[in-house]
């Protein structure tokens, strides 16, 4: 799919792998909107690759369409969207101070898992408006999963949960959307260069490279959105998760 101005949506934009991504898309000559609730963030990267900030609560429905509507008006119906906004407390089931507090679950699942299917469910109808190229394709939608998703660790039922979600959502949206000319993918990333990882003090971080068969140093995000670009350019690519993760396989903790 050529992207070049074509209207892109990027959640958690304003940082990290979003960031990342949200520079590739323009490098590209997407039409970037930078959805975040940071807007300071947000408004400095729209400005520097020439998009829009958009505020945005993935998990809230009329915040949600509001962005996306803010969107469409100033780039046209979605072409391209991708979710990178997530968020990744470590809670145990049973903890010192008793059960863990269902609530604390439920955020988790909102904003990683029913927040990417709220986004995409919203770029798919904008998408349907758009004209297909020659292979009869109309948009393409990116969600971020997690090597979580496939070896949770100690602490991360919650965050596995929901990434795994995000992964077992990916085959049958595409199979949903196929008929629109949509397709749908997901990228689960292992260790990367985030803020969460890089605000470790540095020898937490060099214990955690270490535990990378090759290359022994975390993920960038212009590697992350390398892939994006490469799932966009790719027709054939559907209804996939790519783990991109330095052979890691997650140890119990």
């Amino acid at each position: 799919m050529d992207i070049e101005g074509v209207g892109a949506v990027v959640t958690g934009g304003a940082s990290g792998l979003g960031a990342g991504t949200a520079r590739a898309l323009a490098g590209r000559g997407a039409k970037v909107s930078v959805l975040d609730l940071n807007m300071d963030a947000a408004r400095a990267l729209a400005e520097e690759i020439g998009g829009i900030a958009v505020e945005c609560n993935v998990a809230d429905a009329a915040s949600a369409e509001a962005a996306l509507e803010t969107a469409q008006a100033a780039h046209g119906p979605t072409g391209v969207a991708v979710n990178c906004a997530g968020i990744a407390p470590a809670k145990r089931i049973v903890g010192r101070d008793g059960p863990m507090v269902l609530d604390e679950f439920r955020k988790v699942i909102e904003v990683n898992l029913i927040g990417s299917f709220n986004i995409m469910r919203l770029a798919a109808h904008q998408m349907t408006a758009r004209e297909p190229n020659a292979d009869g394709e109309r948009g393409v939608i990116i969600s971020t999963a997690s090597v979580a998703a496939f070896e949770g660790q100690i602490g991360q039922a919650a965050y596995a949960a929901s990434k795994g979600g995000v992964h077992a959502l990916t085959l049958p949206a595409a199979r949903d959307l196929a008929r629109h000319g949509i397709r749908v993918l997901a990228i689960a990333p292992g260790l990367f260069g985030t803020p969460m990882l890089l605000g470790m003090p540095q020898n937490v971080q060099d214990s955690l490279a270490a535990t990378l068969p090759f290359p022994q140093r975390f993920g960038t995000p212009q590697e992350y959105a390398d892939l994006v670009l490469f799932m966009i350019g790719s027709p054939v690519m559907n209804g996939e998760t790519v783990r991109i993760d330095s052979a890691v396989r997650l140890a119990p903790q």
